[in-house]
């Protein structure tokens, strides 16, 4: 099995003007929307020269609680707020287990993938009380893009179980593998103690989420898994909605959500906006809201939080931009 990533090298960045930087993104910064070449590096988390004070000028919505992190491709960081010290993620562990199985079991944009047969366990843990599941039927072999959509659709915490056994051959190994690549991606303050979310145990921060989700949007296959509205799920005569709420709304195509009463709300969100003619992908992480009353309220703010976020960065940032590449 391919391990974690290893960190590329270190590269030296230059400062240019912002007219500059924005045009250099404008020629290489489509491929996240678009599908471009995998073979590209994505532009890094460090902003164009200027680009701090178009953040401070945009006065964004930021929850007055937990903490949220954004920023946009090509451009760099509009912000981060709150404290970044470790919290419970819930299900937006998920992104992480998703993550090291398409990079130990690569699959084409489209394609199905691996062929996995579900096993006892994932069968009987197909209905539960206490969590979220998704129906698998002992025996039944199912498509690993099938699969992927159970886990990050409806969140099926048996899936990502049962994919977990399938890639590590147990749990525990694989959590072993999602912490190596947490460290390949420089998540200093993330550590994950189980596959599903489930445990409280497993906590991160919103700028870690956020490195995550920058890796894992540059995979095909994992972009248009989280962009995936419905999924029906094989002889259990059901169909599952995303859990993401903002999916199709205001250019949002992912990314994941997560919530529990130690947890609160939490949202990985990606969305799209076009700036000075280019498709650029946005991404923001929302964590820790509500956290302490009910999963339902928890989830309920954090897709407020992060609509705000989304729709006063769509209105008001190519005008800043614009005014920014003029001073």
């Amino acid at each position: 099995m391919p391990h974690a990533p290893v960190p590329a090298p270190r590269r030296r960045f230059f400062l240019v003007p912002l007219s500059a930087a924005l045009a250099l993104a404008a020629g290489m910064g489509t491929w996240y929307a678009l599908g471009g070449d995998d073979r590209l590096t994505a532009p890094g988390p460090n902003p164009a020269p200027g680009s701090v004070a178009v953040a401070k000028s945009l006065n964004l919505p930021w929850p007055t609680e937990g903490q949220a992190s954004v920023e946009v491709e090509g451009i760099g960081s509009l912000g981060t707020r709150g404290e970044q010290r470790p919290v419970p993620i819930a299900s937006v562990t998920k992104v992480m287990t998703a993550y090291v199985i398409l990079q130990d079991h690569p699959m084409r944009a489209g394609a199905p993938g691996a062929a996995i047969t579900a096993d006892e366990q994932a069968a009987n843990e197909s209905y539960s009380s206490v969590e979220t599941t998704a129906p698998v039927l002992a025996g039944r072999t199912y498509t690993q893009r099938l699969l992927l959509e159970l886990m990050m659709v409806p969140s099926g915490n048996n899936i990502a179980r049962l994919l977990a056994r399938w890639d590590a051959g147990g749990e525990t190994a694989f959590v072993k593998k999602m912490n190596e690549t947490a460290t390949a991606l420089g998540m200093d303050r993330t550590t994950y103690t189980g596959v599903s979310g489930m445990e409280a145990s497993t906590r991160s921060t919103a700028t870690d989420q956020l490195k995550l989700a920058r890796a894992a949007m540059k995979d095909p296959a994992f972009r248009e898994i989280v962009a995936t509205r419905t999924v029906e799920a094989p002889g259990a005569d059901v169909t599952f909605r995303n859990t993401n709420r903002l999916l199709g709304r205001d250019g949002v195509i992912g990314l994941k959500t997560g919530s529990s009463t130690p947890a609160g709300g939490n949202l990985v969100w990606a969305s799209t906006q076009k700036i000075a003619g280019t498709p650029r992908l946005i991404l923001g992480v929302v964590l820790h809201q509500r956290a302490g009353t009910t999963p339902a309220e928890g989830s309920a703010a954090a897709h407020e939080a992060g609509r705000a976020l989304i729709t006063a960065i769509r209105a008001t940032l190519p005008d800043a931009l614009s005014r920014a590449s003029r001073a």
